[in-house]
């Protein structure tokens, strides 16, 4: 059954800022989710971008929006295909459980291109 579905759009130049602000990075991401230093401004910008972009889709798949829970308590990992994947820790799981119980699947899918990132989340309860 679908619990919730939930998409966000970002403007990539937006978070040249943030890229070059360690201290937003480590606000907003989780230490996993990070790009590599090698990786030019632009590929830095659509990575940080399509991420947080998945977070607020989380969010208001899960009916909360930005509330109750910090944004580096979900981020984006992959599976052994490189398909991205979204995990939840703390008070983001918590919640999530309360509302889905514990079975539950989390699909994610992700788009970025020079201007803008795209994420869709959907949340299913798994029966």
């Amino acid at each position: 059954m679908i619990f919730g579905v939930g998409c966000d759009i970002a403007k990539v130049s937006r978070f040249e800022k943030w890229v070059l602000s360690k201290d937003m990075i480590s606000r907003f991401y989780n230490e996993n989710e990070h790009v590599s230093e090698n990786a030019g401004l632009q590929r830095k910008c659509e990575f940080y971008a399509s991420r947080f972009a998945a977070k607020e889709a989380f969010s208001k798949a899960l009916g909360t929006g930005i509330r109750g829970f910090n944004l580096n308590e979900v981020f984006i990992s992959k599976d052994d295909n490189e398909k991205p994947e979204i995990k939840v820790l703390g008070n983001a799981k918590k919640m999530l459980e309360e509302k889905c119980g514990e079975k539950y699947k989390i699909h994610v899918s992700l788009s970025h291109e020079k201007e803008y990132a795209l994420a869709f989340v959907v949340i299913e309860i798994i029966a």
